[in-house]
């Protein structure tokens, strides 16, 4: 194999990685645009719980939104019902609680999900830990918390927000990814940080209109 094309391999191979291990973080399953939905990364609007945002040092962000047509208790519902969640998302592997009763400010979760293979790590999955920080029944909520496998580690923080509309419920979503595999390369983690939250919001609104027609 001549040195060009053993070069041109390595760099492939280096992209593939980075587009992998954010992939896992950002459960992309199939990641097809929510209806109405439109994203954002830009740092000067950041959605706030409480007063209290994504992180703003972060490089890799993304914000975005989508009218669900569905009464708020639904949606709030299913977005909360954690042990849930792979009831409808199907790159959610296992979701548990660590509290009990409703979801509150200082409720923590551990929920996994498929890592692809990558030269980061060989742990078969990403395991993330979220602690809620701040929330309001039916009206928004932000957690926080790490992604991590064996030689892998990525901070998240997530804020979601819900306000009625005619109609149904406008949600809106950002969320802040640091750590050395995304920040190597901010482009390509944004990207799939982007697919990943309209994957979510697809997937949130499929289900939420779904028991609403019923």
């Amino acid at each position: 194999m001549s040195a060009t094309r053993r070069t041109a391999t390595r760099r492939t191979g280096i992209r593939t990685a980075l587009l992998t291990v954010p992939l896992a973080l950002g459960l992309l399953g199939a990641a097809v645009a929510p209806a109405g939905a439109a994203g954002s990364p830009g740092p000067g609007s950041s959605l706030t719980c409480h007063g209290a945002g994504v992180d703003p040092a972060a490089q890799v962000r993304y914000r975005t939104g989508t009218v669900i047509h569905a009464p708020l208790r639904t949606v709030w519902q299913l977005q909360t019902d954690v042990e849930r969640w792979p009831d409808w998302q199907s790159p959610v592997r296992s979701a548990e609680r660590l509290d009990s009763g409703p979801l509150h400010r200082g409720s923590a979760f551990r929920w996994t999900t498929p890592l692809p293979p990558n030269p980061a790590s060989t742990d078969p999955v990403l395991e993330i830990t979220s602690t809620v920080r701040q929330l309001r029944p039916g009206a928004c909520i932000r957690w926080t918390g790490p992604a991590v496998a064996t030689g892998l580690r990525i901070d998240g923080v997530h804020v979601w927000t819900f306000t009625e509309v005619p109609g149904g419920v406008l949600v809106r979503t950002e969320e802040t990814h640091t750590g050395p595999q995304v920040d190597a390369n901010v482009p390509a983690a944004t990207a799939i940080l982007r697919q990943g939250l309209e994957g979510w919001l697809h997937d949130l609104k499929t289900t939420a209109e779904a028991r609403a027609a019923r």
